[in-house]
């Protein structure tokens, strides 16, 4: 939630504007973007592709946004009544297909005529940063930039987003090197 006396934005449309924005960036990179609409997309919202005429060269991009400074992941994998977020993100993860991307789109504190912070991550990649968290006992929640307050178990715990995952060309020529050549 947007601090201060800002009204939050609903969730649809932060989405609808992660997904439109996550769309220009990879444009203006230089890459072919195809969007995919309607409901019930399955794993991914758009394809990001090189202009080579290779077929292969593609990433398939899953958009998240968020206005609060973290992206709720896998909470629908948690066995109820067992915390098990080492477990709930391999589940997660083998959800994904191969080629799959993920790019979060983050809101907080962007005022409206800057851009929002942008990053991009291999499902494998986010796995392990959900089980890292905590001091490595693992979340549900991926946090852009988020230090545990005083009352916490994990109390002056701080987990951020590795700065390698800020999109760059240079970030989506690896990520499509790397699918491309199965490491």
């Amino acid at each position: 939630m947007p601090k201060g006396n800002k009204k939050a934005v609903s969730s649809y449309s932060i989405g609808v504007a992660a997904e439109a924005i996550a769309a220009a960036q990879f444009a203006r990179c230089g890459f072919d973007v195809s969007v995919q609409y309607g409901a019930n997309q399955p794993e991914y919202d758009l394809i990001v592709s090189t202009r080579d005429k290779r077929d292969d060269w593609f990433l398939k991009i899953s958009v998240k946004g968020s206005q609060d400074g973290s992206w709720g992941l896998t909470q629908s994998y948690l066995t109820k009544g067992k915390a098990d977020y080492h477990d709930a993100a391999e589940v997660w993860l083998r959800r994904h297909g191969p080629k799959t991307a993920l790019c979060f789109v983050q809101f907080e504190n962007v005022k409206f005529d800057e851009m929002p912070r942008i990053y991009l991550a291999t499902p494998a990649e986010v796995a392990k940063r959900l089980k890292d968290t905590r001091n490595g006992q693992g979340d549900s929640i991926l946090y852009e930039n988020h230090t545990f307050g005083s009352r916490s178990r994990y109390a002056g715990t701080s987990e951020r987003i590795p700065e390698e995952w800020l999109l760059s060309k240079a970030r989506i020529d690896g990520l499509l090197a790397r699918f491309q050549t199965g490491s």
